[in-house]
């Protein structure tokens, strides 16, 4: 075999392999009766913010830590502890969608959290129309 092909088997091997451990590690969308029912497991869950609840941020006591409740797209709602500050502009997003598992008290345990706000393009084109 001529050094080229051993070094292109060897790249596609490493592709395969690399393809192989995403998908083992990508976890599955879903609700928070889903997520509550399998605690440990991680999942994407799809929501909104309560705005009829706080937001606890207390940076003095754990910068890393934001707590609040989310209610899922079915209307359950849950506690949630992301273990990051409290992102800009939580109060106005439109959709949240959180990465992380259930722990066994039914609380969401976020390690990482994706929003979608209002765009400001939308809020020009509602003003010019």
């Amino acid at each position: 075999m001529k050094r080229t092909h051993i070094i292109a088997i060897v790249i596609i091997a490493v592709a395969i392999g690399m393809l192989v451990g995403s998908l083992y590690d990508s976890s599955t969308y879903a609700d928070l009766k889903e997520a509550l029912a399998e605690p440990g497991e991680e999942f994407h869950v799809v929501g909104t913010l309560d705005r009829s609840q706080p937001i606890v941020y207390e940076p003095s006591l754990n910068a890393s830590l934001t707590t609040f409740t989310m209610r899922d797209l079915n209307g359950l709602s849950c506690t949630v502890h992301l273990a990051k500050a409290k992102p800009q502009d939580l109060e106005r997003s439109e959709r949240i969608v959180l990465i992380g598992s259930a722990n066994a008290s039914g609380e969401f345990e976020a390690r990482d959290m994706l929003m979608k706000c209002p765009s400001k393009y939308n809020e020009e084109h509602a003003i010019e129309g």
